[in-house]
């Protein structure tokens, strides 16, 4: 049996050591390439996309915590993952399953989308409303490079910039949507990515110890090895119980070099206007 065939839910990932989620990412890439062979499907967006669900999925605590996919193109992972892998091979078949999130199909498709450009604003409603209630929940918005270009996602980011939410969104940046970006902000992306603050950033990464709300998920590498099994980390870097906060670093300078590197990018971008 394989490491896949162990998983019929995040619960099951999340069980995991995190040294095997490499082990998960090329099983679940190998699964849908074989798959989408036979039956055909958006294979590069979900491709672009397997360790990042496969993370998300593993340091948040879904189906309360919530994932926002967008464009829905990138969830072929996240479908395998959440207890659709033996539905695959009928993807997008009469009675099989959606090519896209559908809430009808499972509590873990949190918005029924396609196209395009509409999980800010959808996620940032999940938020405001899991505040109002005052519900403990995580809601992550996932929007890939090319739904990023549409003005509906900057009128939601300008919108969410100016509200106490706890929400997070990621830009799955892999220079690809239903074909090659072209644009001007592909083009930023692009010097954004080769630029100082990458550069700056990059090196740091490892020393991140806490995922986000590390206080309540099993997946947090810096909670006490009873807990989590994968861990050699007891205390350094560990979140506030009561904040939940993002990332921490186990020291300050990292945060600190960080926010040079922002000020260093920000004047950089200024010089090149």
């Amino acid at each position: 049996m394989t490491l896949l065939q162990t998983i019929n839910s995040p619960v099951d990932l999340r069980r995991l050591q995190i040294d095997q989620l490499q082990d998960v990412a090329d099983e679940v890439r190998q699964y849908i390439l074989e798959t989408m062979a036979r039956v055909g499907g958006h294979t590069g967006a979900s491709l672009g996309a397997v360790e990042l669900a496969v993370a998300l999925h593993y340091a948040f605590d879904t189906p309360h915590d919530r994932l926002v996919w967008d464009v829905g193109h990138q969830t072929y992972v996240h479908k395998i993952l959440t207890g659709r892998r033996a539905g695959m091979p009928r993807l997008r078949m009469y009675g099989g399953i959606a090519g896209f999130p559908r809430r009808e199909e499972s509590e873990y498709d949190t918005f029924g989308t396609a196209h395009s450009s509409t999980s800010i604003s959808a996620a940032l409603g999940m938020a405001v409303a899991a505040r109002q209630l005052g519900d403990d929940r995580r809601v992550v918005a996932i929007i890939g490079d090319g739904a990023m270009t549409a003005g509906m996602a900057f009128e939601a980011l300008n919108n969410a910039g100016a509200m106490d939410a706890n929400l997070l969104v990621i830009l799955n940046d892999n220079d690809m949507s239903i074909s090659e970006n072209v644009g001007a902000l592909n083009n930023y992306l692009a010097r954004l990515m080769s630029g100082r603050f990458y550069a700056a950033a990059r090196p740091r990464s490892p020393t991140v110890r806490c995922a986000p709300g590390c206080a309540t998920s099993p997946g947090c590498p810096a909670r006490a090895p009873s807990q989590y099994p994968g861990s050699s980390d007891t205390a350094a870097g560990r979140c506030s119980p009561t904040t939940g906060r993002w990332p921490t670093s186990t020291a300050g300078a990292p945060n600190r070099n960080l926010a040079a590197a922002r000020r260093a990018a920000r004047s950089a971008s200024r010089t090149r206007t």
